[in-house]
């Protein structure tokens, strides 16, 4: 079957090559390296590519102060630029040991300190990789309270996938949330080392979902009710997975970063997080998504990938599921 991909049917993929965050790629030799779990990384690969998690909240510090414009043509041909503000909706961070934080009285800073092993050589990358890769549809029943808290949930396949660090799940109403930048600055302060781990010292458990809620559009003569549309984006937090996920710089233009008719600062040395899942609210008509296109199908794929994550792993996330109730999947 052949889908299009004219222009007035690419607004979705506009949309996630706008609000996927860039951060600087960095190396390490995998001989030269003891303190990670080896059964997490990339197979076949002496170079373990990685980035700091602290450049990725950095990446949403503009976005989340006056947010992202992506491009949107309307079903009349006109463009408008929409703008959005990524707010946390959720994250799981699990790392091979447990992290005691300790903080020199001198100076404030913190050193991040490794416990004892908690991890299997009975790792779970293996299924989690087939789940994010060929969008696996096991299902299995679940049963968790609707919660915001930082507190771990139990669960029977947790050991294999490391020692939780940080669990968090937004319940809130969106009038009460605070953007993720800040979000992110609250929880460090019980959290530190949220500024100082490795996507290599993450298991591929971990992840965070991003809702993006609208804050108006230029022009700003335009009432069409999917511009009201919010989005729900999913996130690899570990390298276990950075070669996984699709491929959405098909666009560049559509990327804020984009000037002078290139996509200025992003090369081999860059690191795209593109979502590897996704969710909508109040999307109406066909404006994001047209029917019997190439944009419907990644719709689909990606909307399937978020439930099939949420299951893999046997938790409740909130947003999701109140997002589905809108669902037009």
């Amino acid at each position: 079957m052949a889908f299009s991909r004219g222009c007035s049917q690419r607004n979705l993929q506009c949309f996630l090559d706008s609000v996927t965050p860039i951060v600087p790629s960095r190396t390490a030799s995998r001989s030269h390296i003891h303190d990670i779990n080896h059964l997490w990384q990339p197979a076949g690969k002496e170079m373990i590519e990685y980035f700091e998690l602290q450049d990725l909240w950095h990446s949403y510090e503009e976005w989340s102060a006056f947010g992202v414009g992506t491009k949107v043509v309307l079903s009349n041909g006109q463009t408008v630029k929409q703008y959005y503000v990524p707010y946390l909706s959720a994250i799981q961070i699990y790392t091979n040991r447990s992290i005691v934080p300790t903080r020199t009285k001198a100076e404030g800073n913190v050193a991040v300190e490794f416990e004892s092993d908690s991890w299997s050589d009975d790792s779970g990358s293996d299924k989690l990789s087939r789940s994010l890769s060929n969008n696996s549809s096991k299902t299995w029943d679940s049963s968790s309270e609707d919660s915001s808290s930082d507190q771990p949930v139990s669960w029977p396949m947790r050991d294999k996938f490391g020692s939780i660090y940080l669990e968090y799940f937004e319940a809130c109403s969106p009038n009460w949330r605070i953007p993720l930048s800040n979000k992110i600055t609250e929880l460090t302060k019980d959290h530190p080392s949220l500024t100082t781990l490795r996507s290599m010292d993450i298991s591929p458990a971990s992840w965070m979902a991003v809702a993006w809620y609208p804050i108006y559009h230029i022009p700003s003569s335009s009432n069409n009710k999917d511009l009201l549309t919010c989005f729900l984006t999913y996130h690899t937090l570990s390298s276990s997975f950075l070669d996984c996920t699709d491929d959405f710089y098909e666009d560049d233009e559509c990327h804020p970063l984009y000037t002078d008719s290139k996509l200025k600062g992003v090369g081999s040395d860059q690191i795209p997080i593109s979502p590897f899942g996704l969710a909508t609210y109040k999307m109406r008509g066909d404006l994001w998504v047209k029917p019997g296109t190439y944009e419907h199908l990644k719709f689909t794929h990606l909307h399937n990938a978020a439930h099939s994550w949420v299951k893999q792993l046997n938790i409740y996330h909130h947003d999701l599921n109140f997002f589905s109730r809108d669902s037009i999947v």
